[in-house]
């Protein structure tokens, strides 16, 4: 799109006379035969230069160009006084002061105007330009802070996916190792006390064998949230796989509070499901076998193996003495 040039005179000869030298000036040239009608077009257009009439009947060229600075649009489009009174200093400052850039006397010489166009409008070209790259540099800026952000969000869900279960969302084998790792280091420094549970569903097999995998799967997600809904934020409960579920109990001073919760995690384990699978309604019933180790000061670089080995123990023992119940290691 060619750059705009607005003319504005009163005389419409004067008019001609600048539509013929600026004929091959590149731009598109606009004319307004008084103040009032170059506002208005100003409104309208976009320009490039402004060559502004000093004298004109209704409203003066000093007029326009103080009122074209008023307006936050339109305050930096430069203005070029044409006059007869170049020679009066009196007239030259007030021209600069109400907004001017500079002055062509009349009689215009043809040279001096396409010049003094030619670098406005290779002024407004460059800017253009400029302002167009930095468009497309916010724009890639943009793009590149939108890519960076969907990247760490996939980075993020990536980290998430390999440290948790998939189907119950809880923490997985490798993240519980980390965070057993932890609290056996974090009772060493603070000398603080913790308990590591094993779980074992009863009957998990027989509902998969009667309903199907889909589910046993609705299943182990409702027990994962029943778990959830039983342990302080500060707690861990990971899902080990199958249905082999750990809980590291943090803050287990006495064995025998721990000892409780498992009898309590029993209870509400225990209770009916009612599961949805395809749009279908089924109850089933479950119990849980628990074994609970309370961690005691152990400086071998195995503790975290002995613990689990002793959790693991107490579990099977309370599937041998009859299943749904909680064991707490001797």
């Amino acid at each position: 799109m060619l750059p705009k040039i607005l003319v504005v005179d009163d005389t419409a000869a004067n008019l001609v006379a600048m539509r013929r030298l600026l004929a091959h000036s590149g731009a598109q040239i606009l004319e307004a035969r008084s103040g009032n009608e170059a506002l208005a077009l100003c409104l309208d257009h976009q320009f490039a230069l402004i060559l502004l009439d000093v004298n004109m009947p209704d409203m003066d060229g000093f007029e326009v160009a103080a009122l074209l600075g008023e307006t936050e649009q339109l305050r930096d489009t430069p203005i070029i006084f044409v006059t007869a009174a170049y020679a009066d200093d009196m007239n030259r400052l007030k021209g600069y002061r109400s907004g001017a850039v500079d002055y062509i006397a009349k009689p215009i010489n043809d040279v001096i105007l396409q010049s003094k166009v030619r670098v406005f409008l290779e002024l407004y070209t460059a800017r253009a330009e400029l302002q167009h790259a930095m468009a497309e540099l916010a724009e890639r800026n943009r793009q590149l802070t939108e890519e960076v952000a969907e990247r760490e969000l996939i980075e993020t869900m990536v980290r998430h996916q390999a440290s948790h279960d998939l189907l119950t969302g809880l923490p997985n084998r490798m993240l519980f190792q980390d965070r057993l790792h932890v609290a056996i280091q974090r009772a060493h420094r603070h000398h603080q006390r913790f308990a590591l549970a094993f779980i074992d569903i009863d009957g998990f097999k027989g509902v998969n064998d009667e309903h199907g995998h889909a589910a046993g799967d609705v299943l182990l997600q409702e027990i994962a949230a029943r778990l959830s809904a039983q342990l302080r934020g500060n707690d861990t409960v990971a899902r080990l796989g199958g249905d082999e579920f750990a809980l590291i109990l943090e803050d287990m001073s006495d064995p025998q509070q721990a000892l409780q919760l498992g009898e309590k995690l029993c209870s509400v384990l225990g209770e009916p499901y009612m599961l949805r699978v395809d749009g279908c309604s089924i109850e089933v019933r479950i119990g849980a076998s628990i074994g609970i180790a309370p961690f005691v000061t152990d400086d071998r670089p195995d503790a975290d193996e002995q613990l689990v080995q002793t959790a693991d123990r107490a579990m099977y023992a309370a599937k041998r003495s009859g299943k749904n119940r909680c064991v707490l290691a001797g």
